[in-house]
């Protein structure tokens, strides 16, 4: 549904932080489930943890909110410009069910709860296989900057 040049149109993140690879589906205002492919080359698994490598927490949220920002983006019908900054607004009831290893690949699940006044709603789950990894609802707001 949308490879990773069509991704870097969309998000202004960037190595190390970009952290979608791919879109597998789109449901506008509805859904996306897009996947981020996690390796032993990522920089934090040198220092989180070295005898034993897990993706922080942290860095599962961010990859939702990610995906969150592309189905919003497709949900309005807009490529953000540089002056359009997507920010997390809240996490609620954030778990984390697994770790998340090198090798392992996260499937990114994000549905749209919410649009009003500018804030986005969404329930996200981040999937390894068919075992949870972390699941929370995440608020988010576009914003225009100087």
């Amino acid at each position: 549904m949308m490879d990773i040049h069509q991704i870097l149109k969309q998000l202004p993140h960037r190595y190390p932080i970009l952290l979608v690879d791919r879109v597998l589906e789109v449901e506008k205002g509805v859904r996306i489930k897009a996947l981020k492919n996690v390796t032993i080359n990522e920089p934090f698994f040198t220092g989180h943890f070295p005898h034993r490598p897990v993706m922080p927490g942290v860095l599962m949220l961010e990859a939702l909110a990610q995906a969150a920002a592309l189905l919003a983006f497709d949900t309005l019908c807009t490529t953000p410009d540089d002056k359009t900054v997507y920010y997390f607004a809240g996490i609620d009831g954030a778990r984390f069910k697994r770790p998340v290893e090198p090798g392992d690949q996260l499937t990114l699940d994000v549905t749209l709860l919410r649009m009003k006044a500018g804030i986005f709603k969404f329930g996200a789950k981040a999937w390894v296989g068919d075992e949870v990894a972390v699941e929370a609802e995440l608020m988010c707001t576009m914003r225009t900057i100087a």
